[in-house]
């Protein structure tokens, strides 16, 4: 139940940051949004490996896949999907734009279905359904 609870925080966590990063790119250009935003990413990162001396050994103890593998993530993710989502964000309502750009579990749903294996269940359709509809409904 723990994991439940950590993902109830997580969606409260990432339901605020939009609001305050839409409030943040008032007065500056997407791509300078993103560089800000990286370096509170790499403030929290140094915090946290100062708490956690373990974490840096383990990096440099990982396989080279494993981190070509998480390096293109990052960059993905947090710079190439940033830079999308925060010029999104400048220019529409957060309120459209947050919904739409959370249908990334349908991406990973169907890329897990065809490259994962991963099982295809009534459930899992079901719940493609409804996100589809919610999106459809916030437009």
């Amino acid at each position: 139940m723990k994991a439940y609870y950590l993902a109830i925080l997580t969606a409260i966590i990432w339901g605020i940051v939009p609001i305050i990063e839409k409030l943040g790119l008032t007065k500056i250009e997407p791509l300078a949004g993103v560089l800000v935003r990286s370096c509170g990413v790499l403030i929290g990162m140094i915090l946290v490996v100062l708490f956690n001396r373990g974490l840096l050994k383990m990096v440099f103890n990982a396989e080279p896949r494993t981190l070509f593998l998480l390096l293109t993530g990052g960059l993905m993710a947090s710079i190439l999907g940033q830079i999308f989502f925060y010029t999104a964000l400048k220019q529409g309502e957060a309120s459209k734009l947050v919904p739409i750009a959370g249908i990334y579990p349908l991406v990973s749903f169907f890329l897990g279905l065809v490259f994962l294996g991963e099982n295809f269940t009534i459930n899992k359709m079901l719940g493609v359904i409804l996100v589809l509809l919610g999106v459809f409904l916030l437009r």
